[in-house]
């Protein structure tokens, strides 16, 4: 198999091997990392009918990390895909309201990021051994709820690191937060930020992109990579999920192979609909992506308008994970309508920073014909978790519900039957609340806990183990700061007192 490098959307610098990509994270330049080119499956799709999710994951994840070995990469896939992993299926399918859910939340911390960042830390491990990485990994990053407590959960106490996340201190729900605040690690550090998710990954970047601060950090004995999506070795695990989902569909007879499928896909940061659209280049059979926004319609009027444009108003919804305005994933797909263009995506991404907003040309737009954007306002959110769970008694969650009911609307506009996948991406007690409030009139004065408790019994379904290890675990992390504070906070958090 030849060796896949990988570049940076935005052009300078050399082409690196998968795992100098995956310790660096962000390339130099700011710009993202891409494969030289996007590499066919190997295997026929009825083949990956009679593979289990670790079989199926080695046979994709191999063609991306092409200078692991097959020792290192079986065996952090199989270290990953464990029973940290509440079913033996690591990403099951549940039919219910005329779609295919795809239920991403049965990891450690019941989110779809699970799915990544259980192997993740591994990768980089790996990869800090292979290429005589000296020092301590500060893995640095910002969340909208969920990323944060799973790269934690993923990085705890991994010998030669130490992670630091930000994340929107009034911008994730009461679970997230606490999931967070209540982590185990002796390396693990948790900061909130005054401010939403965009201050909050604005600063991250900010740092990576700062060579002052990374001569200091050296000197001190650290060096920066990221957790986030914008990490090579996040995007590329979540390929896998899509190519098994669409061999579960096959093998239980809902489609045949070699039949279309559509995707519905939640979407904040875009790295999740971007796997998708990656396992299709790849050669699954997936027709239509169906990018599904909530309030925050960004990427909804960018696929409508070719036009993507952060200067609006930012909301704080029931997803909040979505709550986001500029989603760093979307860099990857700019470079690859721009026919690999690296100037032209490094002026838009320049454009985005100085003004907001960047438009596509016509040519481009074309290249986009097999995306569809829409969007779910909070009130058509709580309605597709009622109408889920009245008609199949199937509950979902926020995020979920945004992608469903956009599917929904799809298919109502447009007539498409053809069986959709909906990207099931974090449990329902994670966002109980909003969950609750959708299904029952029973919610005013009860707390968060006792409604997990009351949705487990109607649903019938338990309360995952994340939710009651953090029912009484003490705070351990208690550090806030304003948006222009980041970077002292990390200077603290290391010890570095002077540059």
């Amino acid at each position: 198999m030849s060796e896949l490098l990988y570049k940076s959307t935005r052009g300078h610098g050399e082409a690196i091997t998968s795992s100098r990509a995956i310790l660096r994270g962000l390339a130099e330049d700011g710009g993202l990392y891409v494969p030289e080119r996007i590499p066919k499956l190997d295997f026929p799709l009825a083949e990956a009918v009679r593979m289990d999710y670790r079989e199926l994951a080695y046979r994709v994840m191999r063609l991306f990390l092409t200078d692991y070995t097959e020792d290192e990469l079986r065996g952090c896939i199989n270290g990953a895909y464990d029973d940290k992993f509440d079913t033996d299926e690591i990403a099951p399918i549940r039919g219910a309201a005329g779609a295919y859910y795809l239920e991403l939340y049965h990891g450690a911390t019941i989110a779809f990021k699970d799915m990544a960042l259980s192997v993740l830390p591994r990768l980089m491990t790996v990869a800090a051994k292979k290429n005589g990485a000296d020092g301590e990994i500060v893995i640095l990053t910002a969340t909208s709820g969920d990323t944060g407590k799973a790269a934690m959960a993923g990085f705890a106490d991994v010998p030669g690191t130490k992670i630091i996340v930000f994340y929107p201190k009034d911008g994730v729900s009461a679970v997230q937060e606490r999931q967070m605040i209540t982590q185990r690690g002796n390396n693990t550090y948790v900061v909130g930020v005054r401010g939403n998710f965009d201050d909050a990954q604005s600063g991250v970047k900010t740092m990576f992109a700062d060579a002052e601060l990374a001569k200091t950090l050296a000197r001190s004995g650290f060096a920066f990579s990221s957790a986030n999506s914008i990490n090579i070795g996040r995007l590329v695990p979540q390929i896998v999920y899509y190519v098994y989902a669409y061999s579960r569909l096959v093998k239980c007879g809902a489609v045949s192979c070699g039949e279309y499928i559509n995707a519905a896909v939640p979407t904040g940061n875009f790295g999740n609909i971007l796997a998708a659209h990656y396992a299709k280049l790849m050669g699954t059979p997936i027709k239509t992506l169906i990018c599904a926004s909530n309030d925050n319609r960004v990427l909804t009027d960018f696929f409508d308008t070719g036009v993507y444009d952060k200067n609006r108003p930012f909301y704080t919804t029931s997803s909040p994970s979505m709550d986001i305005l500029v989603s760093s994933n979307l860099e990857r797909l700019i470079y690859e309508i721009a026919n690999g263009d690296a100037v032209r995506c490094r002026a838009c991404m320049e454009a985005l920073h100085a003004n907001g907003r960047y438009a596509i040309t016509a040519d481009e737009r074309k290249r986009l014909d097999d995306f569809f954007g829409g969007s779910a306002a909070e009130a058509e959110v709580s309605d597709e978790i009622a109408r889920v769970w009245n008609g199949d008694g199937y509950v979902i969650d926020t995020h979920t519900a945004v992608a469903s009911r956009v599917l929904y609307c799809y298919r109502t506009a447009t007539g498409d039957r053809t069986p959709a996948v909906v990207a099931s991406t974090a449990s329902p007690y994670k966002f109980a609340r909003s969950v609750m409030s959708a299904i029952s009139d029973d919610v005013d004065g009860r707390g968060d806990f006792e409604l997990i408790d009351e949705l487990s019994r109607i649903s019938g379904v338990p309360v995952p183990p994340a939710i009651e290890d953090i029912r009484s675990a003490p705070v351990r992390h208690d550090r806030v700061c304003g948006k222009d504070e980041m970077r002292a906070a990390v200077m603290e958090i290391l010890g570095i007192t002077s540059e």
